[in-house]
């Protein structure tokens, strides 16, 4: 006599019934610490538990717990299903596996997207074939084949194009360039904002250049922004061929240093190129600011190559004339008690300058050797905080000043800089020690400048929470 422990069915059947709440207790668990890890796995976790594991142990129940044969039309559905299930977690998990979790810079994470949806279509294409073919029985030699053979006629037929397209693809699994970066290509340069399997859209600032990858592929294109943080921009001056190379270097380097597109960290350097020509290499963060730095950069150096002495494009400055130093003395006689007298005896002494937009006229913590007075324009006054954020303290006007702390030997509690081009009168520390050792009064004034000054700029650091 049979027992029930005999029958081929029973040891499918308690196989399912002990090992199917196992694996899902133990799924349940995985997939909830992947959750928590944010892994990629947890989706292909996800569908083992959910889809696989059930119908691969309802097909288990039906062909070896329930003996139905495998032609019957139930258990095809079943077992379609399960292949099917099973395509999507072979597709899933090697998403996750090879590409969903590759590290930055691997060839993994570069290829592209029309790679990877190709070769989707392949493994489907396969996958759907191996279940025809083996669950239902169908013949998909002659298919393939038909397929092979249109395969070969159409490539034939579009071998331009598609090599053309493969000549793109391989642009982009190299990935000698960015969204971001800048190009100089032979038919423009720019930067790049749009990089798609058939083209590299690149902004020249003045339009959009749209250049096919297999013309990038087969051309020299130079990436200003690889390696990062190399870039620099060259700007080219003349100066007279008296004026000495090295006050040049220095004048060039300081207005240089001061431009806001500077690359932190970095210092820029001059050269003299030999007769009367210069170069200054100005490292930049970016090639965006290329036309910013090098107008901003001209255009201070036009005036601070005046202040000091020097002949940018071999011309004279005659700006400097008596009349105007006389008209400026009157301007700031009031704020220096100077009578008609005083003023031409100052004269021989007074120099005037002119700054522009933007330029600084001086910095917090240097120790002034003169005193700026301000004939015209305006001059922001500002605290710098901690992170290097401006705080606007006051703006100058006509008749204001600045260095004051030059009587005391003192650095100046805050900088200062041009809001539109400013013209100044100079005069030095000597000159203005004798007309305080003369007036008193004047001495007072400019103390009380020195501590309002120091109490403006504390204030407003206090404000700003410094």
């Amino acid at each position: 006599m049979t027992t029930i422990v005999d029958a081929p069915w029973f040891y499918w059947a308690v196989g399912v019934a002990v090992g199917l709440p196992v694996c899902l207790v133990t799924l349940t668990e995985l997939h909830n610490a992947l959750l928590r890890r944010d892994s990629v796995l947890a989706r292909p976790v996800h569908l083992v538990r959910n889809y696989i594991l059930p119908l691969g142990a309802l097909l288990i129940l039906l062909v070896q717990g329930m003996q139905i044969s495998g032609e019957t039309t139930p258990v095809r559905i079943v077992a379609t299903v399960f292949g099917f299930v099973v395509l999507v977690l072979l597709l899933s998990g090697l998403n996750a596996t090879l590409f969903q979790g590759a590290p930055e810079g691997t060839w993994r994470k570069r290829i592209p997207s029309i790679f990877l949806d190709v070769a989707r279509f392949v493994l489907i294409a396969l996958g759907v074939g191996l279940i025809f073919a083996y669950i239902w029985g169908a013949n998909v030699g002659g298919l393939f084949a038909a397929l092979g053979v249109s395969s070969i006629v159409l490539g034939l037929a579009l071998q331009n194009s598609v090599g053309q397209i493969i000549s793109g693809l391989l642009v982009l699994f190299e990935q000698p360039f960015q969204l971001g970066d800048w190009l100089e290509t032979p038919s423009g340069s720019g930067k790049v904002v749009e990089v798609n399997w058939r083209a590299t859209h690149i902004d020249t600032g003045g339009g959009m250049l749209i250049m096919p990858n297999s013309v990038l592929a087969a051309a020299s294109f130079t990436n200003f922004s690889r390696p990062p943080s190399t870039h620099s921009l060259s700007v080219d001056t003349v100066f007279a061929v008296d004026d000495p190379p090295d006050d040049v270097i220095r004048m060039l380097n300081r207005v240089a240093a001061m431009l806001p597109q500077l690359r932190a960290g970095s210092a820029p350097g001059s050269v003299h190129l030999g007769a009367v020509r210069y170069s200054t290499s100005i490292p930049l963060a970016s090639p965006a600011d290329d036309y910013s730095a090098k107008t901003q950069f001209l255009r201070w150096v036009w005036y601070a190559s005046r202040r000091a002495g020097l002949h940018l494009d071999e011309a004279e400055d005659e700006f400097e004339t008596s009349e105007r130093l006389q008209t400026s003395l009157r301007i700031i006689a009031p704020t220096l008690r100077l009578n008609r007298a005083e003023q031409e005896a100052l004269l021989p002494y007074a120099r005037l300058a002119r700054y522009g937009t933007g330029e600084y006229l001086q910095y917090a913590g240097d120790v002034p050797r003169r005193m700026i007075f301000i004939v015209n324009g305006c001059v922001s006054l500002v605290a710098a905080a901690s992170d290097g954020v401006h705080i606007p303290i006051r703006t100058l006007e006509a008749g204001d000043f600045l260095g004051q702390t030059a009587l005391t030997r003192e650095p100046v509690p805050a900088s200062a800089f041009a809001l539109d081009e400013v013209t100044v009168l100079l005069i030095k520390r000597d000159h203005i020690e004798e007309l305080t050792a003369r007036k008193p009064v004047l001495l007072q004034d400019f103390g009380h400048a020195i501590e309002e000054r120091r109490a403006s700029v504390q204030r407003a650091l206090a404000a700003a929470g410094e």
